[in-house]
């Protein structure tokens, strides 16, 4: 019976901690919406940049046609905002939940990585936005353009825009995710290597996903950047354990990534 109600009790204090710790990540989200919508409309010109250049020399520019559109369209962007600039308390509150679980190495790895998952998240929107964005768009606005006008509706063009740059944030967080399970002794360099040929059709896969188009070229575009950050995450998984001793029998080879 004691060991029943210490059991009860442990499981109690961890949904204790669990609804803590949702309670900070909410209110972090929150307070990153409202700053977001504060500033939504700047955050609008700067996602609208790339059409308003393509549209330049039409008669149309961005349109909407129901009464609460760009309403809901300054809300979701405000509530993406919200969730990109609160992701750093998210993830630590995330790693504070799982860290009794760990050892004091591991939970010193999961928290030198949260400067990464920032970084590598604004890299992946970087790329999306100056290379992975204007030729898809320009793709969507002239094929077939002597046919039809284009008249796009901003809550579209919202939608496809914040849907391929937030995935794309996701997407380059491979390396850093697989470097940290490498850390730890989730997953090794081999063990990456002998999967590269899913890898690649995974890619392919995602970037048809994630691309607004149906052209090959745009999503070679997207799936080519994810195949070089599998790429650099199995060399990074073999960085992480190349330290090691000999006492690991996945670590006592010689170490060959391109395997």
């Amino acid at each position: 019976m004691a060991g029943q109600e210490e059991s009860r009790l442990t499981l109690r204090e961890h949904l204790e901690e669990l609804r803590k710790r949702l309670f900070v990540a909410a209110l972090a989200v929150a307070l990153g919406t409202v700053v977001a919508f504060v500033l939504h409309r700047e955050i609008l010109k700067l996602l609208m940049g790339p059409a308003d250049d393509l549209l330049s020399g039409t008669d149309a520019g961005l349109i909407y046609t129901n009464l609460t559109e760009n309403l809901g369209v300054s809300m979701k962007v405000s509530l993406l905002g919200g969730f990109i600039l609160a992701l750093p308390v998210v993830v630590y509150e995330l790693v504070m939940f799982i860290a009794p679980g760990l050892t004091p190495r591991e939970r010193r790895y999961l928290l030198m990585f949260l400067p990464a998952v920032v970084i590598t998240f604004a890299l992946g929107v970087l790329f999306g936005y100056f290379i992975m964005l204007p030729p898809a768009l320009r793709f969507l606005l002239t094929f077939d353009a002597d046919i039809a006008t284009p008249m796009i509706r901003v809550g579209n063009y919202i939608s496809i825009v914040t849907r391929l740059l937030f995935w794309l944030g996701m997407v380059f967080e491979i390396p850093i995710l697989i470097f940290l399970l490498a850390k730890l002794r989730l997953v090794n360099h081999r063990m990456l290597a002998r999967r590269r040929r899913i890898a690649v059709i995974l890619a392919f896969v995602l970037g048809a996903m994630i691309t607004p188009t149906f052209d090959p070229i745009n999503q070679t575009l997207v799936a080519v950047p994810i195949v070089l950050l599998y790429e650099a995450g199995i060399w990074l998984a073999w960085l992480a354990r190349r330290g090691e001793k000999s006492s690991s029998v996945d670590v006592t080879e010689a170490p060959d990534p391109s395997s």
